[in-house]
C-alpha cells in the first residue's frame, strides 16, 4: 500500500482473473480491486527496542496504529487480521485491539508465534493453538521457517 501504482497493477490483475491479496499493516489506504486484505496490524511489542533504534522506534510507535485506516479497510473489503504473538501479553492486546473495531469477528483473527527457530515456535504453539481454539481465532504456523529455516528470502 506504500506505491500508488499498486492501484493499477491490481485492475491488470484483475482483468486476467488473478486472485489478488494484498498484505498491509493497516497504516495506509490505497483504493486498490483485491480479493482478499490481509491486515497484519503492529502490536506495542513490534516496536523495535534495540540499541540504535532510536528515530525508527519512535516513527514505529507512532505510525503503527491507524484507526480510520483500519475501519475502512474492514468495511470496504473481504479481510483477514493477522497478528504476531511473542507472549500471552500480546494475546491481551490483541483482545483490547478488537474491541476498537466493533465489525471485526474473531473466526477472521489469525494468531501467529514470533521466533525464528523452530524449537522456539513449538514453544509458543504449545499454549497459543488451545488459546486460539477457545477463543475462535484461527492459529497460523510459520511454515517457511520449519521447512526453509529462519533466513531472508523465506
Amino acid at each position: 500500500m506504500l506505491f500508488s501504482e499498486l492501484i493499477p497493477l491490481c485492475t491488470q490483475l484483475r482483468e486476467r482473473n488473478w486472485h489478488i491479496t494484498i498484505e498491509t499493516s493497516g497504516t495506509l489506504y490505497l483504493p486498490v480491486s483485491c480479493d482478499l486484505m490481509s491486515i497484519s496490524p503492529k502490536l506495542a511489542s513490534s516496536t523495535p527496542v534495540r540499541q540504535g533504534a532510536g528515530a525508527w522506534s519512535d516513527r514505529h510507535e507512532r505510525d503503527r496504529h491507524e484507526p480510520s485506516v483500519i475501519r475502512r479497510l474492514l468495511d470496504e473489503y473481504d479481510y483477514q487480521l493477522k497478528f504476531v504473538i511473542d507472549s500471552p501479553a500480546d494475546c491481551e492486546a490483541v483482545g483490547n485491539w478488537l474491541q476498537l473495531f466493533s465489525q471485526a469477528t474473531a473466526d477472521r483473527v489469525w494468531l501467529m508465534p514470533q521466533g525464528i527457530e523452530p524449537a522456539e515456535l513449538q514453544r509458543t504453539a504449545d499454549w497459543l493453538i488451545p488459546y486460539c481454539e477457545s477463543h475462535g481465532f484461527q492459529y497460523c504456523p510459520r511454515k517457511h521457517i520449519e521447512w526453509f529455516g529462519p533466513g531472508r528470502g523465506t
